[in-house]
Formats: structure tokens, C-alpha cells, sequence
């Protein structure tokens, strides 16, 4: 592995040929994994992967994995696929206190010190510091003040627990926006963009929070700023980009050289969108509902073109298993879809925010997803069934770019929405 971090000079890559920015994937599903590497060798990048606080952290996470698990699980993804580790870019986002808000803000905050010193010693080497949000009997958004200065906490504990470790430093990216990991909470019509003054305050107080932390070098190494530029998704609905809007805000980076900023929620924008959201500075996009939305459309596909062929071979289907285990277990859903019970039931299933994601490893839906691999085992679909019900991959099919298998479908489908994020990271 490299000594240095390949994140360091991401401020300057705009000013040398290659890439202009990175998409960042933001899913702990092995087959997204697998498409992002395939895609990642195709372009003969660098590849960064991110796991959440609430996904993975010391106590496991809603994964059930610590982020020295995840370490263990990317890689044995990379082995399969042949992707090369020293390419491989592991990040922590929302790291802060989140998990735990529920706590005194001391003991709290002792658990996103125990966390981030995981993610340190786990080999992540970009960590977002966010600590932003309230504890017990603190404010849902605390001051800026005092966010950095928890931030600078973090960072601090984050470099002693690596101290005397070898390979690449950590870089660090700053700063927070809603909605909270996990999603908007409510639809979404309009957005307001980061005012430029706010995010060049951002830099400056925690600038500041790190001298006082003794943090100083790891100052040197934050290297992004999270903005708000304008885009986001709800239920229903996606918020383009709007370069017009961000213009000032994009326009403040010339104020803090060696930034750049991060775009979260860039998931259902355009590739039109997404490069010019790279062009504007926003050169770290966050992806990932949108990547584990195409691998749910291929998947209820698949098991369309499953029941077609083989009617009766499975007890029940993908779908139907969905349905039942989300009907039952609601906690991951139920503070997000409203109305009446038929509307629920559609955003159980269909909604951009894919709160679906959270049961893909549920062992119900994971047995109903292996039964149905294995009812299409080498088995070569019908192009006509393609057409039907995998139309975003029928011209890969015919253009003999992707075969008529279950697996190499799955993975296109994630891989068409990937290929954008790359292509508009080239500019």
C-alpha cells in the first residue's frame, strides 16, 4: 500500500489530466461491492467505499460488522473480482455520535471516540467528522462551536490510535448537512444551498477547534468540505442540480485552497448533473439508495422472469417474501412512509429513499434472493424476457456486452448507474 493517501491533492487533480473528481459508493451489499470493483478495473481507478456510523461501527452496526469486519468483507470481494487493494479506498461517514444520541452527551460521545478509533486502526483512511446533532437534553443541532470542537475530539483520538502505525495517514472531510444518516425524513420540494459565507466559517472554526486539540496535522489533511449544493431525493422525488443556485457557493472555493466539497444524496441525478456538480467543485460524490435501487429493480425483474419460467418451483416469491418480512418488521420503514396502507405498500417497494435496502441481509429475504439465483442457475435468459423486464440492460444484452445470466444481469443494472458516476468524475 502507498504511504501516501490518494485522496491528499484532490484539490488539485482538476489541474492535471485524469480524474477530476471520485465517486463515493456508500453500500455494504456484496454485490454492489462487486460491481463497483468490476466497474473501478474497467477504468483503472481508485475506488472508494464507505460505511456509516450506524452500519458499522464497534458494537457491529446494523450490519452486524465492526469496521475491521467490513475491512475483511471488501477484500474478499477484491480477491473474487481480482481487484487490487492498494487501489482500494475505505471511508467512515457520519462519524460522530449519532448511533447514540439517545445518551448524555458525554457518554456519547465516548462511543463515537471508541468508534472512530476503530475505523482508524481498521485501516479507513477517509473519516467525515460529524457531530452535529444533539444529545440528551441538548438541541437536535448543536452550535458550531461546539461541533467542531467534538469534531476536533474525534480527530484527535483518531491520530493517537494510529500513531506509530504505518501506511497512509487519514485525510478528513468537515462539515454536515441534512438530512441525518439514514435519509430525509419527509418529502422534499425545495432545497436551500449552502451560503458561501456558512461553509468558509465551517473551515475557520474548525481550523481553530484543532489547535486547541493538538490536531494541528490532521488539520493539514482535511481535505472537504459537506455542502448542501442544492440536490436531494425524497419518497417520490428527486431535486436536480441547479448550477445557477450554487454558483457563489462553488465560487468560495478559491477561498479555502487544498478543499474541495462533498456532495451527499447526489443518488437519481443526471450524468449531465453530476459532471457539472464535479466541474463546480463538488468533487467527492456520495452514491448509494441509487445503486442499491437498480440492484432491487433487477432483482424483482429476475424474479418476474423466474415465475414465468419455472411457475410453481418456488413456494413463494422474492416479492412476496419482501412484503411480508417489511409488513412485519416495520422499524426501519415506518418514520418514513406515510398515507394510507396501499400508498405505504408502494414506498415499501418503490420509493428513491429504498429504506428496502436496510433487509436485503434479513435471513428470509437473503434465503428468497438465493432460491431465486438458484432457480436461474446457468440458466440463459430469453433476450425477450430481458426486454420485458430488464430493459436497462436489453441493449447491453444485445450489444454482447453483458450475458443472459441472473448475476451478470444483477451486476449490470448497478454497473449502468456506476458508469455514470465515473464518466462525469473524468469531465
Amino acid at each position: 500500500m502507498t504511504s501516501q493517501n490518494p485522496l491528499l491533492d484532490i484539490a488539485d487533480w482538476k489541474t492535471r489530466p485524469g480524474p477530476r473528481g471520485i465517486p463515493s459508493v456508500c453500500s455494504a451489499h456484496p454485490l454492489v461491492i462487486e460491481a463497483a470493483m468490476l466497474r473501478a478495473l474497467r477504468e483503472g481507478q481508485h475506488l472508494l467505499i464507505e460505511a456509516t456510523c450506524n452500519q458499522v461501527n464497534q458494537d457491529g452496526g446494523y450490519t452486524g460488522m465492526t469496521p475491521s469486519d467490513f475491512r475483511t468483507f471488501v477484500e474478499q470481494i477484491a480477491a473474487k473480482t481480482g481487484f487490487p487493494v492498494d487501489r482500494l479506498i475505505l471511508g467512515g461517514d457520519h462519524l460522530g455520535p449519532n448511533p447514540w444520541k439517545n445518551l448524555a452527551a458525554e457518554e456519547a460521545m465516548a462511543k463515537a471516540v471508541a468508534m472512530i478509533e476503530a475505523y482508524a486502526k481498521a485501516g479507513f483512511i477517509k473519516l467525515h467528522l460529524d457531530t452535529s446533532m444533539g444529545c440528551l437534553g441538548e438541541p437536535v443541532a448543536l452550535p458550531d462551536a461546539l461541533t467542531a470542537e467534538r469534531a476536533a475530539t474525534l480527530a484527535a483520538a483518531a491520530e493517537q490510535a494510529i500513531a506509530g502505525m504505518s501506511g497512509p495517514k487519514p485525510v478528513y472531510i468537515i462539515g454536515t448537512e441534512v438530512p441525518i444518516p439514514g435519509g430525509a425524513m419527509e418529502e422534499l420540494d425545495v432545497l436551500e444551498v449552502t451560503k458561501p459565507a456558512a461553509a468558509l466559517e465551517t473551515v475557520s472554526i474548525h481550523r481553530q477547534a484543532f489547535e486547541r486539540a493538538g490536531a494541528t496535522d490532521a488539520f493539514s489533511r482535511a481535505i472537504g468540505v459537506v455542502v448542501q449544493p442544492g440536490v436531494e431525493f425524497g419518497n417520490q422525488n428527486v431535486i436536480a442540480y441547479d448550477p445557477p443556485a450554487a454558483r457563489a457557493l462553488s465560487a468560495a472555493l478559491t477561498e479555502i485552497p487544498g478543499f474541495v466539497f462533498e456532495a451527499h444524496s447526489t443518488d437519481y441525478q443526471t450524468e449531465d448533473a453530476l459532471t457539472t456538480l464535479v466541474s463546480d467543485g463538488f468533487a467527492i460524490l456520495k452514491v448509494g439508495p441509487g445503486l442499491t435501487f437498480a440492484l432491487r429493480e433487477a432483482l424483482y425483474g429476475l424474479d418476474r422472469i423466474a415465475a414465468f419460467l419455472y411457475p410453481g418451483k418456488r413456494s413463494e416469491s422474492l416479492i412476496e417474501v419482501t412484503e411480508r418480512v417489511l409488513s412485519q418488521e416495520p422499524k426501519n420503514w415506518e418514520k418514513y412512509y406515510h398515507g394510507p396502507a396501499e400508498e405505504q405498500r408502494l414506498q415499501r417497494h418503490f420509493s428513491y429513499s429504498d429504506r428496502i435496502r436496510y433487509y436485503w441481509p434479513h435471513p428470509q429475504i437473503d434465503a428468497a434472493v438465493r432460491s431465486l439465483f438458484a432457480t436461474l442457475e446457468g440458466v440463459e435468459i430469453p433476450e425477450t424476457l430481458i426486454s420485458q423486464y430488464l430493459q436497462a440492460s436489453y441493449p447491453r444484452v444485445r450489444q454482447g456486452v453483458t450475458k443472459p445470466f441472473a448475476h451478470d444481469l444483477a451486476i449490470a443494472s448497478v454497473d449502468a448507474v456506476l458508469e455514470i458516476y465515473f464518466s462525469a468524475c473524468k469531465l
